[in-house]
This record gives structure tokens, sequence and C-alpha cells, in this order.
């Protein structure tokens, strides 16, 4: 049969509270890389990782999370907006459950009709050269499937694989996922807390340009060891 959606069974978003986000929107310092999170979640009203994850994105300076499915509730997408919020940052972050191996539909079609021959490819298309780009993703299977000898027979990298090419086509710079697996029992295992912690500190990372690139390209997720890819101030 087809696989369950990564969301739990109807839970309130306050199963797990956010961490608090630390505020510098009064921080005169150069808020360096601006990183743009593309949220894509249909039943936000389930999620207790992803939800939570988007909340301490909010109101951080140099942090602009937009979720699409409140923004386009018609998919109607506003391609000028999007192009230019495209423009305006440095890394650019698709942060979704994992829908049918691949990402909601949302960002498929926000995909289709933003990245345009001209702005994102082909000969004068060079508007997303350099920028970098990553998923942030929750799976609702556990680690150990996502393997070739396991129940899903790919690996997360190698099921994204249409992402990455999208990345490299555009001239991006492409990052493993920051993956959480079991995301359906995560919070009752304590493993969601850790996840967000460890997602506020890759976002502060990036920000700072403390991130090394050669070392994050060569591991099967981000968050593998994020002790391994940030370098210290």
């Amino acid at each position: 049969g087809p696989p369950a959606l990564p969301g739990p069974k109807p839970c309130t978003r306050t199963v797990m509270e956010a961490p608090e986000a630390r505020d510098d929107r009064n921080d005169l310092r150069p808020p360096g890389r601006r990183v743009l999170i593309l949220f894509a979640h249909p039943s936000l009203d389930r999620s207790e990782v992803n939800y939570p994850m988007l909340e301490v994105a909010r109101g951080q300076r140099g942090i602009t999370p937009v979720d699409l499915y409140a923004e386009y509730p018609d998919y109607q997408i506003d391609i000028d907006r999007e192009q230019q919020r495209l423009v305006e940052h440095d890394v650019i972050v698709f942060q979704h459950p994992l829908y049918w191996y691949s990402t909601p539909a949302m960002l498929k079609e926000w995909q289709d009709l933003v990245l345009e021959e001209g702005f994102a490819y082909g000969p004068e298309g060079t508007a997303l050269h350099g920028k970098i780009f990553f998923c942030a993703l929750t799976a609702g299977g556990r680690e150990a499937a996502y393997r070739g000898e396991g129940f899903k027979h790919y690996t997360i990298r190698e099921l994204l694989h249409p992402l990455e090419q999208m990345a490299r086509l555009c001239g991006m710079i492409y990052l493993p996922s920051f993956a959480l697996f079991g995301a359906r029992t995560a919070v009752r295992e304590g493993r969601a807390r850790q996840h967000v912690s460890d997602w506020i500190r890759l976002l502060a990372a990036l920000q700072e340009d403390r991130i090394d690139i050669d070392r994050a390209r060569s591991l099967p997720q981000l968050n593998v060891d994020l002790g391994q890819i940030t370098r210290t101030t």
C-alpha cells in the first residue's frame, strides 16, 4: 500500500513548544547571509516538528520564512514577488514533510512557475548562481528504511535527485538535506526538541558563513554531525 503521510495523528501544536528564538531584530550588526525558508505543509495542524521549526525562524533578523500554503491557498503564485525574494536572499531552503518521496504539491507548483528560463537558467538566467540550496524535511519512516537494502530502497539523497539537479541547473550550491526520520514519534521519543535546537544552530551557522561547504556536501544529511561541518568563530 502507499506510505502513510509523515504527519502524526491530529495533535495540538503545543505538544512540543518551540524553543525560544533569539530576538535580534534590534541587533545593529550586519545580518550576513540572508536565508529564505519556503515552507510547505498542507496539514499544518497535524505538525509536531515542522511547525516549531517554522516558529523559531520567525522574527529572526536575516531569515525570511514564507508559508506557501497560507500565502497562496488558491495556488495563484505571484511569480514576480517570489523571484524578487530569491534575488534578495543567499540561502534558499525548502522546508516540508516528505510526501510520496518528494515535496508537497505546492513546492512543485512553485518550481514550475517561478524558476523561469531567463531568470533561473539558460544563457541569461543567472539570478540564482552561487546561492546555497537544501531541503529541511521530515520523514515518517525510520532512517534504516531509506537505504538500498531497506524498505524504501533508496536513500533520501537519491530520492531528492530531481531537486539536486534543479539546483545544479540553476547554478546553486546543493547541500544534503537537514532531515528528521521517524517524525511521527519524534516528540514522544524526545527527539524533536534536539532537532529544533540543531535547526537553530544550523541557521545561525549559515548566516554567519561558518559552514564548511566541502565537508557538508560529503554527508548523507547535514545533521549527521553538525560539529563536523560548523566552524567556530
